[in-house]
């Protein structure tokens, strides 16, 4: 499953992140690497951006971005 499909207040492992490019690279830069643990917290009114816990801090992904990170259920 992606992470853009993931319900709210769930906590999810990473198990990979798709793309090749520069966005992949930033992904991982900000943590979100195989093997964290990630929880969703809330989502824009219209589905976009979510916001995540990863380990001690918050962010917002759009949704596209969320799509390329390929999650499995804690």
């Amino acid at each position: 499953m992606s992470l853009a499909g993931a319900p709210l207040g769930a906590r999810f492992r990473i198990t990979g992140v798709r793309a090749q490019n520069s966005s992949s690279h930033r992904l991982m830069e900000m943590g979100l690497i195989e093997g964290s643990e990630v929880k969703v917290l809330r989502r824009a009114p219209l589905g976009d951006p979510m916001h995540l816990r990863l380990g001690d801090y918050e962010l917002s992904l759009r949704a596209s971005e969320a799509a390329l990170i390929d999650v499995d259920a804690v």
